[in-house]
């Protein structure tokens, strides 16, 4: 169901957390969702997604994977333990993703993974994607 579908019908659109350390790529990218009329809030760190997560859970978080202190792959476990219900999408443009994401296999965590630059479309498609399931 689409973002409009769901707000004609009376329902509060998605609300959907992006996390990166760059502020003009998490901005960006919260414009564009909202563009599109879900509920979104921009978080520049982990703990600060985490904190936004603990005042209003997302239906979506997407997080950059490679960022100071936690990392995209760690909020994600943090999230999906505390936040069953959260879903999560990472994206990355840094080669260190793949082993990253290794890990997170490793542990029985497995991620839904962009490449950065994500297009626009692309972040749409999956977007409504994961929030129709």
């Amino acid at each position: 169901m689409s973002s409009e579908t769901t707000q004609q019908q009376g329902s509060k659109p998605p609300f959907i957390l992006v996390v990166d350390d760059e502020t003009r790529i998490a901005d960006t990218l919260a414009l564009i969702l909202c563009s599109k009329n879900y509920e979104c809030e921009a978080a520049y760190d982990g703990a600060a997604a985490l904190q936004i997560c603990r005042k209003r859970l997302p239906n979506l978080i997407i997080s950059d994977v490679v960022m100071p202190g936690m990392s995209g792959i760690e909020l994600a476990i943090t999230v999906s333990r505390e936040f069953p219900s959260s879903k999560i999408v990472l994206f990355s443009g840094q080669a260190a993703t793949e082993q990253l994401m290794q890990q997170a296999l490793s542990a029985g965590h497995s991620f839904d993974l962009l490449a950065k630059p994500v297009h626009p479309v692309q972040l749409l498609e999956k977007v409504s994607t994961l929030l129709s399931k």
